[in-house]
């Protein structure tokens, strides 16, 4: 099989998520802590977006991390 950079990242992302939820489940990170480190990575693609080749990239990831903190992208919110 090929590696495809787009299943790559939808496996990242799932696991990411499931890592996230599980902490928060097992009270070692509790729901606010989890939303900064989501909102970190969405301000890092946002930072990131002015030096980049492919600004919409960029741009696009912050939305789908958005998205997960508002609780519209994974099975449960986190």
């Amino acid at each position: 099989m090929k590696p495809d950079p787009d299943i790559a990242g939808l496996a990242a992302l799932s696991i990411c998520e499931s890592l996230l939820l599980s902490m928060t489940d097992l009270e070692i990170i509790d729901r606010d802590e989890a939303h900064a480190i989501l909102e970190d990575a969405a301000t890092a693609h946002r930072s990131a977006r002015e030096a980049a080749t492919n600004q919409q990239v960029h741009r696009d990831v912050a939305e789908l991390i958005d998205r997960i903190i508002k609780g519209r992208n994974s099975t449960r919110p986190i």
